[in-house]
């Protein structure tokens, strides 16, 4: 069982029980916050969650509206030539992004997105997919539409949410190694040890 000591408010060492590392960072992954709040450490919790999460809605509402649909800037696409790679980064903030892998995948089975919330566009004559994929995409608007209505709001939802999946990335790793601590050397131990003696010396 990982510990972790951070310094508190009075300055002295506090013990952070870590619990089991690799369980908080898949946790932390999958709902930002949520690998802190298991470990105990429910400030920073709520901090990640507001944060973060508050960042990808934030994106989330940037790239789309009600008539193209919400979330449009967040989706996933590997086939060549329409490779949606700020998705990789998107991804890291765990089960928000998740919706935009569900419909990927529906797409690419030819089967139509069961909304407009996270889809694929629609492919141009540029991408090499499948009849299928075309025709199950053939009601979503294509990416030069979504640049063109949302203007540089598409652009802004995709900074934001890919900003919002790397910083739990950062937060991952602090859910699995633990609060950072300067180590003491030597000579501040031996500073120590004399100011304790003469705290000793002045009680006596």
């Amino acid at each position: 069982m990982a510990v972790s000591k951070e310094p508190s408010h009075t300055g002295e060492d506090q013990t952070v029980e870590l619990r089991d590392p690799m369980m908080a960072a898949l946790l932390a992954w999958l709902v930002p916050g949520l690998g802190h709040y298991y470990q105990g450490r429910t400030a920073k919790a709520i901090l990640f969650f507001v944060c973060i999460m508050g960042t990808f809605l934030y994106g989330l509402y940037l790239g789309g509206s009600n008539e193209l649909g919400w979330g449009r800037a967040v989706y996933a696409s590997w086939h060549p030539g329409g490779r949606r790679l700020p998705y990789l980064c998107q991804i890291g903030i765990g089960l928000p992004a998740m919706p935009a892998l569900v419909q990927a995948v529906r797409a690419s089975k030819g089967e139509k997105p069961w909304s407009r919330f996270m889809a694929p566009p629609r492919p141009d004559f540029t991408e090499e997919v499948s009849d299928s994929v075309r025709g199950a995409l053939a009601d979503q608007p294509s990416l030069d539409e979504l640049n063109r209505r949302l203007h540089r709001f598409f652009e802004f939802a995709t900074v934001y949410t890919m900003v919002a999946g790397l910083l739990n990335v950062l937060a991952i790793y602090d859910a699995w190694g633990g609060p950072v601590s300067p180590e003491k050397d030597e000579d501040d131990e031996e500073e120590d040890g004399e100011r304790d003696e003469e705290k000793a010396a002045a009680k006596s």
